[in-house]
């Protein structure tokens, strides 16, 4: 006969190992996902471009001289010579110059003119001649601290930047693409600085306008700078150049413009050279 009140033994307690609880795990449990992400896509090719643009961008010359240095095999584009013209790379890839290519630039003249009335700093337009025209051997006021260029050194000069036909001050004129670049580029963020003389009454709130708040032609002017120099002078300071941009400025605030000079261009100022002379920008001037 079986006894009623006999229990069945408890199940023994799982066995612990080290003080760790030891269980044994389903395996039907599915295995876990990791948590990053591979992505199997491929990598998108650059956007090739013109390697004259990319060595303009950067400031090694201009576009024109970049085309001319091509031609001579004096470009390298990671360690390869390029020589065809039109040749397009990736815009992060390593660009060097040959050293023929580098004293070609370190030879490039830049020279100041304090240009007068009466010529227009680019091409001829009617009867008014160009400005480079005045740059003549006999016109040379540093004749006696610096050499006299040899003959035909001093052609390919172009002008960094407009004075227009009724205003005088400094003109650089240079054979330097980089340079230019620097001073007119898109980009360029060196102040130029001009003497304006002018008639008619200006009110604080004009004066503010000429600061900053006037567009020409539906695009607004950069922020600028202007201020009193004395009582028929304003002293203005700009980062951009377009067509008679100041003398439209002062129209639209009542002002007529009688006179105007430019008296600095970055740290390099027009000083004491004389009207319708020139010199070389020194080695120690940077703009």
């Amino acid at each position: 006969m079986v006894n009623a009140s006999h229990k069945t033994p408890p199940a023994p307690a799982p066995r612990r190992v080290a003080g760790t609880l030891r269980l044994r795990r389903c395996t039907s449990e599915p295995p876990k996902q990791t948590a990053s992400h591979v992505d199997d896509r491929p990598e998108e090719a650059p956007v090739l471009v013109r390697l004259s643009k990319v060595m303009a961008e950067r400031g090694l010359c201009s576009r024109r001289e970049a085309d001319q240095l091509i031609e001579r095999g004096w470009v390298f584009v990671e360690g390869r010579q390029i020589t065809e013209l039109g040749t397009r790379i990736d815009p992060a890839a390593r660009i060097t110059l040959s050293p023929a290519a580098r004293r070609q630039q370190a030879a490039r003249l830049t020279v100041l003119l304090h240009k007068p009335v009466g010529y227009v700093s680019g091409q001829p337009e009617s009867d008014y001649p160009p400005a480079v025209a005045l740059i003549t051997a006999d016109r040379q006021f540093d004749r006696g601290i610096a050499p006299p260029a040899p003959a035909g050194r001093l052609k390919g000069l172009a002008p960094a930047g407009r004075l227009d036909i009724d205003s005088t001050g400094l003109l650089v004129l240079t054979q330097d693409g980089r340079l230019a670049r620097q001073l007119i580029g898109e980009d360029a963020q060196v102040d130029k600085e001009y003497l304006v003389r002018v008639e008619g009454r200006l009110s604080a709130e004009g004066l503010a306008l000429l600061n900053h708040g006037l567009e020409l032609d539906g695009r607004k002017l950069r922020p600028a700078k202007v201020e009193w120099a004395n009582p028929d002078q304003l002293r203005f300071v700009l980062r951009e150049g377009r067509k008679r941009q100041i003398r439209r400025m002062c129209e639209l605030v009542g002002l007529k413009v009688v006179g105007l000079k430019r008296v600095r261009i970055g740290r390099v100022r027009l000083g004491n050279l004389p009207l319708g002379q020139w010199r070389y920008l020194r080695a120690d001037e940077r703009f």
